[in-house]
């Protein structure tokens, strides 16, 4: 059981004679007038450090201050306006919209002879829940959340159908909020029984008693009404909630009072007998294990693994012997098993760590199914239950495959496989027979054989060996506009996938490279501590390096080169802009954690002090502090140009991290290229973002990299 992602007055007046103005270099274009937004007298001391935060008033909740509503309607009528005048951006608007316009599936789910997916039409806000029957019967449809709302915003979210397939939890996500609300459907008439239960968040973190009647979930205490949006995450409790009750009757299964910053996530092994809890503390592979025997009326606790020092990943059980996939002794993973009917719970060692890097683990069809990582791309080996080698699933090239769920006694399970020039495919795969066919393959209006993708590898400023992908059109030759990407945190790995938007970037000539710098967990538990807390630095000189390699190979040069991520990956590019702004032409920062000394105080901020350090604590603040891409902005140099994005209701990594960098750059005397910022309304961190915002978006920053790195956007 992998854990779930834990990833960040007066109405304003604008008077002309002293608003912020930053000049075109292009005559063509008509000069920006930034909002003149106030600045406070807000100066704290820090281990003898004085912190200027001349913003601070614009971390408070959008939906609650009137001033920063303001400031974001000025941001977004300059940045509009601006973005109005660029040349390609209707055309990528067109482009994106056509290639968008396919089907697109989800990896079936099996349960009681049933088969439950997701399917996009093409241009669906949001995907419809199907069933059918029979795996290759009729689909009908079961839940269509595209009448929920006006303007597409609100989400099904996580789903799960009951063991016999006679009811389904779903999850519901409004304007992009990582609360969620879970609700339940009867499979066979398609209505709602009325059971309703409210702040989930992060995942739906349920899982069905066997029998139906009722299921496991995870949920905080409800928050004051003012800062529903705002505040930390803690408190999390384990629930056990039987249908046709009200919410208000639901059993506590779990809790851990005297530790709030802890949150569990249950689920129940296959033969339904047991539930383990997996609990974390913040975003470090590391967890507890505790599992209860729902045999035992009393459904007692039993802690198993009771120190938070290593990743115990539940895989499964035959009987009272579990298999765990953990770093324990293996900073690349390895599979063991615990017997925990024995006295002696000493892991056992089945599957020992590989040269490459263990992602995901699954028993299914009598078999250890093994994802790894080799080089960023996925390998799939399988193992007899004892760790004997059997052989490998055939994949159709290099790229990546997920999926390989089911049980251990049905042979049947489904992947998906993707990469740069392919459309995720999904394949059902037969684990006895070893023979995967296609399921459902989309069709996209291109032609996936126009397009080179390559793997190359540099040496970083320590010399360490890192590696990128390079994808572009086989007729692109020569230094041409490039789009650089990257993310370096938290143990995440970045692999080869499918953009329908990314294509029309390439279609117009430009390149896209992923680097897979550290502080990811391509390469395992190394390659993660290796790019956080103290050696957070090797994260932007891995980016710079990819950058200075790009240049020095003739992919691209520095006036061609635009950058880009998201989330921890906008931190890195706000850092990374402010170390090296020669070194780039455009910087497209999104939801970005910009703040690195007020991060832990908001929501999901709390769990992140496992990668970057405590601000409270003097060693960690004296590193955060070198890098914090709100704090570190220099006047005196020319910057890129820079178009950062967020939205007003992202409750992971709130915006005010955006709104107060934007503030700061437009303040900052870092010459004349735009330094806008577009604030998305109801579209949250990105998850259940609808269609229609993603390709508006992917318009306007594709336009806007078009325009700084000198690509001609014409009809191709």
């Amino acid at each position: 059981m992998r854990r779930p992602m834990l990833f960040l007055s007066a109405l304003l007046v604008i008077p002309a004679a002293t608003a912020q103005t930053a000049p075109e270099t292009n005559a063509s274009m008509p000069n920006l007038v930034y909002p003149q937004t106030r600045r406070v007298d807000v100066v704290e001391e820090q281990f003898g450090v004085k912190v200027p935060d001349p913003y601070r008033w614009l971390e408070n909740d959008v939906r609650n201050d009137p001033e920063v509503r303001a400031w974001v309607d000025a941001e977004n009528k300059v940045t509009n306006a601006y973005l109005a005048t660029l040349p390609g951006r209707d055309l990528f608007n067109r482009r994106i919209k056509q290639l968008f316009d396919y089907e697109r599936f989800g990896v079936p789910v099996r349960k009681g002879g049933r088969y439950f997916y997701q399917h996009n039409s093409g241009l669906q806000n949001q995907a419809v829940l199907f069933v059918r029957d029979s795996l290759n019967g009729p689909g009908r449809v079961l839940i269509d959340p595209n009448g929920w709302s006006k303007d597409g915003a609100t989400a099904l979210a996580e789903w799960l159908p009951s063991e016999d397939g006679k009811h389904l939890i779903y999850s519901v996500q409004d304007g992009g909020t990582d609360w969620r609300t879970l609700r339940v459907i009867d499979v066979a008439t398609g209505k709602e029984t009325g059971d309703e239960v409210s702040w989930a968040k992060y995942t739906m973190g349920a899982s069905w008693a066997h029998d139906g009647s009722g299921f496991f979930y995870s949920r905080y205490p409800e928050p004051p009404a003012e800062a529903k949006f705002q505040a930390l995450s803690e408190n999390h409790k384990v629930y056990f909630h039987k249908l046709g009750t009200p919410a208000s009757a639901d059993r506590l299964v779990y809790e851990t009072p005297a530790s709030p910053k802890l949150s569990h996530y249950a689920g129940i092994t296959d033969d339904g007998r047991y539930l383990v809890i997996s609990t974390t503390e913040g975003t470090d592979n590391k967890n507890l294990v505790t599992i209860i025997d729902l045999h035992d009326p009393k459904w007692a606790p039993r802690t198993i693994i009771g120190k938070l020092e290593n990743d115990w990943s539940t895989i499964g059980n035959v009987g009272s012997k579990f298999y765990f996939s953990t770093n324990a002794g293996a900073p690349r993973d390895r599979i063991v098993t615990i017997d925990i009917a024995s006295a002696d719970m000493t892991p056992h060692q089945v599957v020992p760590e590989s040269e490459a890097t263990l992602s995901s683990a699954s028993l299914v069809g009598g078999r250890l199914v093994l994802s790894y990582l080799v080089d960023a791309k996925t390998e799939v080996r399988r193992y007899t239950l004892d760790g004997k080698p059997d052989g490998k699933v055939a994949l159709p090239g290099i790229g990546t495959a997920s999926g390989f769920g089911g049980e251990i006694g049905n042979a049947e399970t489904f992947f998906t496989f993707t990469s740069f020039n392919t459309p995720a495919t999904v394949y059902r795969y037969d684990v006895k027979s070893g023979k995967a066919a296609a399921w459902a393959q989309p069709k996209v209006a291109f032609n996936p054989a126009d397009y080179a993708v390559e793997q190359k590898f540099f040496a970083s400023k320590d010399g360490t060996r890192v590696p990128v992908f390079i994808v572009r059109k086989k007729t692109t030759t020569g230094p041409a506009p490039t789009l650089l990407w990257g993310y370096g945190g938290f143990n995440l790995s970045y692999t080869p996938a499918f953009s329908a938007s990314r294509l029309a970037w390439l279609e117009q000539g430009g390149v896209f490279v992923l680097a897979n710098i550290r502080g990811g967990g391509e390469y395992g538990k190394a390659w993660h501590d290796a790019g956080r807390l103290a050696n957070k630095q090797n994260v932007f000189d891995d980016f710079i390096g990819a950058a200075e390699f790009l240049i020095k190979e003739g992919v691209t040069t520095p006036g061609q080169l635009a950058i880009q991520g998201g989330s921890n990956g906008g931190l890195l590019i706000g850092a990374v802009v402010n170390q090296r702004p020669d070194l780039f032409a455009a910087a497209l920062p999104a939801v970005g954690v910009m703040d690195m000394l007020r991060f832990d105080r908001w929501t999901a901020g709390r769990y992140w002090v496992d990668d970057y350090g405590y601000p409270s604590k003097e060693a960690d603040f004296r590193v955060l502090w070198t890098y914090s891409p709100y704090h570190n902005i220099r006047g005196g140099r020319t910057y890129p140009a820079i178009l950062a994005t967020t939205a007003d209701t992202d409750d992971r990594v709130v915006p005010g991290h955006t709104f107060k960098y934007v503030a700061a750059l437009q303040y900052a005397d870092i010459g004349p290229k735009p330094h806008l910022v577009r604030i998305e309304t109801r579209a949250g961190h990105g998850s259940g973002k609808p269609t229609d915002k993603i390709i508006e978006e992917a318009s306007d920053l594709w336009a806007f990299a078009a325009r700084w790195t000198g690509m001609e956007v014409r009809p191709r």
